[in-house]
């Protein structure tokens, strides 16, 4: 068993580590690209394959971009304040966002024990920890769950466009959670579940990458560059 205590912090992403909120994005994004395809004709549907290669773990205008190249799909970038009917990238990231607050309103969300009993833990220890993620809706997810006070530290959506952070594949959002709980990079460890996540736990020259196999196979997390791969983090609780 891999053991955490020698580390200065642990940083965690949000969506399919700390709750199963993963779930929630990948049925908002079924509907939102879908739809979207089905109004144009002709295309090859939106699958849960397409979730991992192409919008697992990244900022949502980044996921919208990406899955649409795989698409031929050109479309004009837009600005963050469109409107969710707009067909540009943005307009599709934003109707996206609809989509996911109507999924947590009806459905809520409750946080994986496992990952529950490795925070307890780790306050227990003094180990300080914090909140990566690219979602902007971190913090009403961690509301939602009930982990919202646990976390001093949550670099978010919103944080990184307010600081101008790279999304993940690139380690930036990693880099600045780990220097506002002012511990080294190669002391911290990441602990993610998507590719681009793990990948950038590896870019950054982290201490520990801990991959979260949720469905992105375990093979695929290690190739990405994960150190560990565990399927649920209270495997990484010491008894």
């Amino acid at each position: 068993m891999t053991s955490l205590e020698s580390y200065g912090a642990v940083l965690f992403d949000l969506d399919g580590v700390l709750t199963p909120t993963a779930e929630v994005h990948m049925r908002a994004w079924d509907r939102m690209f879908n739809a979207y395809l089905e109004a144009r004709g002709g295309q090859q549907p939106y699958t849960e394959k397409d979730y991992y290669d192409y919008v697992d773990g990244k900022p949502r205008y980044d996921g919208v971009r990406s899955f649409l190249a795989s698409r031929g799909i050109e479309l004009p970038e837009g600005t963050p304040d469109d409107p969710p009917d707009a067909d540009t990238v943005s307009g599709l990231g934003n109707r996206k966002n609809v989509e996911f607050s109507r999924v947590l309103e009806t459905d809520g969300v409750q946080a994986y024990p496992g990952s529950v009993r490795l925070i307890d833990q780790l306050a227990k220890l003094q180990i300080p920890v914090a909140v990566v993620s690219s979602s902007r809706n971190a913090r009403a997810v961690l509301q939602a769950a009930g982990l919202l006070d646990r976390f001093p530290i949550i670099v978010d959506g919103n944080v990184a466009a307010d600081r101008g952070l790279a999304g993940k594949p690139a380690p930036d959002t990693f880099a600045a959670a780990a220097a506002d709980l002012g511990v080294a990079v190669d002391r911290s460890v990441v602990v993610e579940d998507a590719l681009s996540g793990v990948a950038a736990g590896r870019a950054g020259g982290f201490g520990l990458v801990v991959g979260v196999d949720r469905g992105a196979g375990a093979e695929r997390l290690r190739e990405s560059g994960a150190d560990v791969v565990v399927a649920d983090l209270g495997e990484l609780v010491a008894e």
